[in-house]
């Protein structure tokens, strides 16, 4: 039981770099280094994660994610909004 309530205290800890790689695989450094300089969590880094994944339930029906977890998808799917599809007509 007491490794639970390290486990537990680890992930409000601030998150390395080794976490990040862990948790969100390899990232261009172009990527990581602002998501470093948040100073996220390893919860932060999970719930983004997760809400990447399509588990957005996790959080609540229709709820937003919120908080540096949301300034992390912000950043991992800014290329994705900037590449809309071109219009035809």
């Amino acid at each position: 039981m007491q490794k639970s309530r390290s486990t537990e205290a680890a992930k409000h800890g601030f998150a390395t770099s080794d976490d990040m790689a862990r948790i969100l695989g390899n990232l261009d450094p172009t990527k990581m280094l602002p998501i470093m300089e948040l100073r996220p969590t390893i919860l932060d880094i999970e719930e983004a994660s997760m809400w990447l994944a399509g588990d957005r339930d996790v959080f609540g029906p229709g709820l937003p994610l919120q908080g540096i977890a949301s300034q992390i998808v912000a950043i991992l799917t800014a290329d994705e909004e900037e590449e809309e599809p071109p219009r035809s007509g």
